[in-house]
């Protein structure tokens, strides 16, 4: 495992149960030695104070020997909604009422904060040898600690209702003037001030008079109003409102000027919302890409940590991908994991994740690619929190999930993965501009790969279109071995005459959405034409083959809504004798017949193919939901499952086996690394079981059994998995198949994989790099494996790396390694 530039332990000030000299170093002690064996891979190690909510900055008075309020609640702090009497009828919940989480809490002043801050600091270089920043939060919203400020002195700066009315601080809001002593305003706040002047200035003063290094901005502050939810500034789940988009912008952007202006020097580190990129600036007006190229000196916001609340892992995943598609400078990013909550009662390692690490696995397998085309992992590490709502710090957590996170790290992207999502980052800003401002298409295309992912899309490696086209030019080949998934390019751009050269030189497309900006060449590429658009509930044919229920069957209708959508369903072929094209899907309101899905390739393409998805947010708004909630399965066909299934037409056919709609699918992500192929998993329900087939036979996963079905792998994984696979087997009989380490028992090989159940078998392995030449392949060997049967082997070069291929295998075959 390469070292990280930072690793971050988050902590709350509840392991500080009392506060002489002996007591806090014992916490400070603790905290890193029992994390050590992870620390020992970081440059620098960070402490993250989650302190009180932010209020301890805002009311800083330069007072060393003044107390305030910290978070040394359970529950919600600041009650913002109203006492559901039904469902809690002596108002004990934690979204009513709060709690102490001890009997007697210590009280803290900003002396003995400032002496938690220096003892951290002198500890963790003791402990790790490593210089140990200690980083300040600021949180916009209710939960954590009682704040005057926010709901009491100055409730106009409240102009987000994500918890309630007026329960979440806006970074553009404006403040009302008050005769209060602040370090920054010592007189008072005059009238209008700016909150981000005003917080500016006192993070400036509390900043440095307490020795923190940098500042943490949590639950989206600074990045718009409603950073939990699907409406915001520009969207109030009916319409879209294009014309507040400049101000809305505008202000954001004000904010970041008056804070760094303010404050200058301290690096800030950002949460971001629960959303993705395009559905954050149709819904809240975040110009991201201003934001990033401001120079502010942020480091992108990491994963979500929601998918943990609400299984939604196509969100966190699509979210995460949006946001780092491109980098504010170099390349650091982040990832986030969350291990205890010191607020709500809750450990999600032990009790949302069940101790299983599908939240390690999953955003791990993301990657991203620079201008050059190189692959960039996140280099930065955080964990939310190290202590519980109680202020522990169990030894079962950093103990369970080290291993899991090394296991993740070393087995990190290094490659391109087959499955390539190209982000129109740039495009959607561009197209938000006052002149146009179309955001109901970054809205429901953000969306549509969110329940693209949640339906089994397993897309790995994010790229931005400007780095795609660049990385092109680096090397031609760089993506010979993926299938390039993109929005559709609008008209005379520079990505639409990239995409149709590179289909026509051979690579793999497919594009997704309403083909309402696409040009003429493109047009003529996918064989379509636009005409009287149709929506609602439609009847649905599809020419793909589905996923296996052994109960009951998807429905063959589908809810069009426009508002979800980008509009109305408007294509039919263009010329529908054309032998090219291969209709997928196709949709039907009383006699009207519209295309939603094809698949085109031409003999002078060299092989390139091409399939477009129209694509429909399978999702209603509901008034109170933080998300889109989707339709039912059971009456409504998601038509996100197209996209997985239009894989089928590149070789790539990844099937669910599940006993009917209600059942969720699993979240899977595919990566490269040491030139073999990763598998990671999320499985809701495990009853559903998995069947693969890709271009060059059905993979194996190392340490799984599978009985092949027509040519494919079948498997039933647990609820979070990662699993190796370096060999494919093409072969006509059904067997029992396994793949598994197996030891060398040998000086010479330090590797070695058993797969035995071979019945004339056409057997295709990825060797490791560097051992292309080296690797053995023994046919019906036994111990000590030096003699083997007479084996046909050819050294082929495939899009994806060289393969070692034995033709007419029967039996068993040992893959072996050797050392160096």
């Amino acid at each position: 495992m390469d070292n990280l530039k930072n690793i971050t332990l988050e902590i709350s000030l509840k392991p500080f149960k009392q506060t002489d000299d002996k007591s806090i170093e014992a916490v400070c002690r603790k905290a890193f030695s029992q994390w050590s064996k992870l620390l020992d891979h970081a440059n620098m190690v960070s402490i993250l104070l989650w302190i009180s909510d932010g209020s301890e900055i805002l009311d800083y008075k330069a007072d060393l020997n003044e107390q305030f309020e910290w978070a040394r609640y359970i529950g919600g702090a600041n009650p913002r909604t109203s006492w559901d009497k039904e469902r809690d009828p002596e108002g004990k919940g934690l979204h009513t009422t709060y709690y102490l989480y001890t009997e007697n809490p210590a009280i803290f002043t900003y002396g003995i904060l400032k002496k938690v801050i220096e003892t951290f600091k002198r500890v963790g270089h003791e402990v790790t040898g490593k210089t140990t920043r200690v980083g300040a939060t600021f949180d916009p919203g209710p939960e954590f600690a009682k704040s005057d400020f926010k709901y009491n002195r100055h409730e106009e700066i409240l102009l987000g209702d994500t918890m309630g009315k007026k329960s979440f601080v806006c970074c553009y809001s404006v403040l009302h003037a008050d005769k209060c002593h602040y370090a920054g305003f010592p007189f008072g706040i005059p009238e209008g001030t700016p909150f981000g002047k005003f917080f500016g200035r006192q993070c400036q003063n509390f900043l440095t008079d307490m020795g923190f290094d940098y500042l943490w901005l949590s639950n989206g502050f600074g990045f718009g109003t409603e950073t939990w939810g699907t409406t915001g500034a520009i969207f109030d789940g009916e319409k879209f409102y294009p014309e507040k988009m400049e101000e809305t912008q505008q202000k954001i952007i004000e904010f970041w000027e008056l804070f760094r202006k303010e404050c200058p020097k301290f690096p800030v580190e950002t949460r971001g919302t629960n959303l993705s990129a395009g559905i954050d600036l149709a819904t809240d007006g975040v110009n991201l890409k201003n934001i990033y190229d401001g120079g502010y000196n942020i480091l992108p916001p990491p994963n979500s940590p929601w998918a943990a609340l609400d299984g939604d892992f196509g969100l966190e995943l699509c979210g995460y991908m949006s946001r780092i598609a491109e980098l504010p400078a170099g390349d650091d990013f982040l990832y986030r994991f969350y291990v205890h909550d010191p607020w709500w009662m809750n450990s999600p390692w032990i009790d949302r994740y069940e101790g299983q690490p599908h939240d390690i696995y999953l955003p791990l397998a993301v990657s991203r690619l620079n201008e050059q085309g190189e692959i960039k992992n996140p280099n930065h590490l955080n964990f939310l929190t190290i202590d519980t709502s109680l202020g522990e710090m169990p030894d079962q957590c950093p103990n369970e999930i080290i291993p899991h996170i090394l296991k993740a790290y070393n087995n990190q992207p290094d490659d391109v993965s087959p499955f390539v999502w190209v982000y129109p980052f740039r495009e959607y800003y561009e197209n938000a501009s006052p002149n146009e401002a179309k955001v109901e298409k970054p809205f429901f295309e953000d969306w549509f790969i969110r329940g693209s992912i949640n339906n089994g899309l397993p897309i790995s490696t994010v790229v931005s279109t400007d780095n795609f086209i660049s990385s092109l030019s680096v090397s031609v080949d760089l993506f010979a071995g993926s299938v390039i998934i993109t929005p559709v390019p609008e008209k005379d751009s520079k990505l639409e005459k990239v995409l149709i050269s590179f289909i026509q030189n051979g690579g793999k497309v497919i594009l997704y959405g309403g083909i309402d900006k696409a040009g003429k060449k493109l047009l003529e590429a996918l064989n379509l034409q636009r005409i009287v658009s149709i929506d609602g509930i439609l009847d649905l044919k599809l020419n793909l083959l589905s996923d296996d229920m052994e109960s009951s069957a998807y429905p063959i209708k589908i809810n069009h809504i426009k508002l979800m959508s980008d509009g109305g369903i408007d294509t039919v072929l263009n010329n529908e004798l054309d032998s090219c094209t291969k209709v997928l899907a196709e949709v039907q309101d009383n006699k009207e017949n519209r295309v939603v899905a094809l698949y085109r390739n031409c003999d002078e393409w060299n092989n390139g193919a091409v399939a477009w998805i129209r694509g429909t947010s399978s999702n209603n708004y509901v008034k109170g939901s933080f998300l889109l909630l989707p339709h039912n399965p059971e009456e409504y066909y998601p038509m996100e499952i197209l996209m997985r299934l239009a894989l089928q037409e590149f070789g790539f056919n990844i099937g669910l086996i599940k006993d009917g709609p209600y059942v969720k699918s699993p979240v899977t992500m595919l990566h490269r690394h040491n030139n073999g192929f990763y598998f990671s998993g999320y499985i809701p329900n495990t009853t559903v079981r998995m069947k693969m087939k890709f271009p060059l036979g059905a993979p194996l996963l190392m340490g799984s059994e599978t009985k092949l079905t027509s040519g494919h792998s079948v498997y039933s994984m647990p609820r979070a998995w990662q699993a190796e696979c370096r060999v494919f087997v093409e072969q006509e009989e059904d067997t029992m198949l396994f793949c598994k380490e197996y030891t060398p028992v040998s000086y010479q090989m330090r590797r070695r994989i058993q797969v035995c159940g071979l019945k004339k078998a056409t057997v295709r392995i990825f060797p490791e790099k560097g051992f292309e030449e080296s690797t053995e392949l023994l046919l019906n060997s036994s111990h000590p494996y030096m003699v083997t049967e007479k084996i046909e082997i050819h050294k082929k070069n495939t899009p994806w790396g060289i393969v070692l291929e034995a033709i007419n295998i029967t039996g068993e075959l040992m893959i072996s390694t050797p050392f160096n």
